[in-house]
């Protein structure tokens, strides 16, 4: 069975990714389909870890499934959405061109 490899791998690219590492926690849990990791992070560091239309998340996927093959194990990655939903987005402010595009 896998060491906990992917995990410690897990946690240092996620760790280098977020404005909060210290928030980043990872649980491992190993069954008859193989290895499961679930990711926490900050809620301000969702944003970073999914990536636009989820490419962060899918390649950091990838890597994981990768280190999994090296050590003989399937590893799936479950992010784990924040208590409460995800964190606000920033306010955006109004430009001068969204004010001409409003139509009453």
């Amino acid at each position: 069975m896998a060491t906990d490899n992917d995990k410690e791998f897990l946690e240092y690219i996620v760790k280098e990714l977020v404005d909060h590492p210290k928030d980043v926690k990872v649980e491992r849990k190993v069954d008859e389909m193989g290895v499961l990791l679930s990711l926490k992070v900050n809620p301000e560091d969702m944003g970073q870890i999914i990536g636009r239309e989820g490419s962060t998340a899918k390649a950091i996927r990838n890597l994981v499934r990768i280190v999994g093959l090296k050590n003989h194990a399937r590893v799936n990655l479950k992010i784990e959405e924040p208590e409460g939903g995800r964190a606000p987005r920033a306010e955006r402010k109004a430009s001068p061109d969204d004010i001409e595009n409003i139509s009453l």
